[in-house]
């Protein structure tokens, strides 16, 4: 059983000046949605989700990785990462969320891209054209601030009422001109070690 896709889309913003200073090195930002038939619209109330989880997830999570990975030219490229759901207006939240929230979606991405940090993620009921906001953190370090971004497109016939759009996220590169420091500067001014503990 394989997720019914629609389409893809793909979505990509480079910037060269931030600030009005040009970027030591443009940041690249990339995405890419699927919009699949919600498996469980017109199902009423579903108790257990887990069957469509196990069956659909993994090969979509695989398929997405590939795509997001060939518009960076290799997941050794990529350096921020995330994750998104937007389900229908006929589906839960937890729709979106079930989708998205299992290993067998995310560690093929976290693998392609040898990350060490988890996927950060938003998951919303929406309609077409509704925002999908895809927030980033760095792959390896989740107290990296300059990694801290936020992808914003919107597909303006997806998701349908009894669709799931789904997105992965990526940079290349982090905030053009970060100048506000890392958590752990703020932790050692603060007296605390890096699990929040006082000195």
């Amino acid at each position: 059983m394989t997720a019914e896709i629609r389409k893809i889309v793909r979505f990509e913003d480079e910037t060269f000046i931030e600030g009005g200073k040009e970027a030591p090195k443009p940041l690249r930002l990339m995405a890419v949605a699927a919009i699949i038939a919600n498996p469980w619209a017109g199902h009423g109330f579903v108790d257990d989700l887990k069957p469509e989880i196990v069956a659909l997830a993994p090969g979509l999570g695989e398929r997405m990785t590939a795509e997001i990975v060939a518009m960076a030219g290799g997941g050794d490229k990529i350096e921020g990462y995330g994750k998104a759901a937007i389900v229908g207006m006929n589906g839960e939240v937890e729709h979106a969320s079930g989708m998205i929230h299992t290993l067998r979606f995310g560690n093929h991405y976290r693998t392609a891209v040898g990350a060490k940090s988890y996927l950060a993620f938003t998951n919303v009921r929406g309609g077409p054209n509704a925002p999908i906001m895809i927030p980033l953190m760095h792959k390896d370090d989740e107290g990296m601030r300059s990694h801290y971004l936020t992808i914003q497109f919107a597909v303006p016939d997806a998701p349908g009422v009894d669709e799931i759009l789904i997105a992965l996220g990526a940079s290349i590169g982090g905030r053009p001109h970060h100048r506000i420091g890392n958590r752990y500067q703020d932790l050692e001014e603060m007296g605390k070690t890096r699990d929040d503990t006082p000195v």
